[in-house]
């Protein structure tokens, strides 16, 4: 081809030039080597135009492996191509799909090598431990806002002695935030509240519903019409009296006249025994 005869042309005319430079104690390089052989094929160029792409061609493969990092030899640290070239210019000329890795110089790992898979293990096995923690760490917060305080809990359950409140007596107390009346009723009192026709009543419920005992009476204070604290012990009906607009309770704290229209509130509560209640 015009290429190989360029090269043996150039080999040919650069002989005498290297034999001179040896005679002379002079050194050529590799790079000055490269360089003679450009211009001399870029000189051939002009009166050989038919195979000009293909002078250049050659022109730019020589330039650009001129090097002494890719030779092989005794000296060199580069495994010889079965061609005898460099293994750079060897790979262009000879190109096949069937690429390997040049272990010469180092060692390479097997894929799966045990030793990688124990760090990979390892540093997922870290990873993975971090994030559950992180995770847990915050759903633990997450629930712990939602819980109520210690100070909270302490006001959510009220004990009361009942051993010092006298019959017909009715007691207030304050139990989250809100008044509790604790009425000790007389045989008067609930004579009263059973007897009502409870058919007639606005919001219908049996005495014996809304007491535990019948010599008890515990209900919230707190008037259902809009918010108020009734009068104990008054009213047409001897229970509770709103004053703010008229709303009269029996002694079973239901409602009997005005504008409220649910009974007074009955709060959960237990008796711990003959003397003592747990409101809440």
């Amino acid at each position: 081809t015009m290429s190989s005869q360029l090269l043996r042309r150039s080999a040919q005319s650069l002989l005498p030039r290297v034999s001179r430079s040896v005679a002379q104690g002079e050194f050529l390089s590799t790079a000055s080597i490269a360089d003679i052989l450009s211009s001399q094929t870029d000189e051939r160029t002009d009166s050989h135009a038919p195979g000009r792409k293909d002078v250049r061609m050659v022109s730019h493969m020589t330039r650009s492996f001129a090097s002494d990092a890719i030779t092989t030899g005794p000296g060199s640290n580069i495994a010889p191509t079965p061609s005898g070239l460099s293994p750079t210019v060897h790979a262009i000329k000879n190109p096949t799909p069937n690429i390997g890795y040049d272990d010469s110089n180092h060692d390479r790992f097997a894929p799966g090598d045990a030793s990688k898979r124990a760090f990979t293990y390892a540093v997922l096995t870290g990873g993975r431990f971090i994030y559950a923690s992180a995770i847990r760490l915050a759903v633990l917060k997450f629930i712990l806002s939602m819980t109520a305080s210690q100070d909270v809990l302490a006001l959510a359950n009220l004990e009361v002695e009942l051993g010092n409140i006298q019959k017909g007596q009715t007691v207030t107390v304050k139990w989250r935030g809100k008044p509790v009346f604790i009425r000790h009723r007389t045989a008067e009192d609930i004579k009263l509240a059973d007897e009502v026709d409870v058919g007639s009543l606005r919001d219908p419920e049996v005495d014996d519903v809304r007491v535990k005992d019948k010599d008890w009476l515990i209900v919230v204070g707190v008037c259902t019409h809009l918010g108020c604290v009734p009068l104990p012990n008054a009213g047409d009906y001897h229970g509770w009296f709103c004053p703010c607009h008229g709303s009269h309770y029996d002694t079973s704290g239901r409602i009997r006249k005005g504008p409220a229209p649910y009974n007074l509130e009955v709060p959960s509560y237990s008796f711990m025994d003959d003397d003592k209640v747990l409101i809440g």
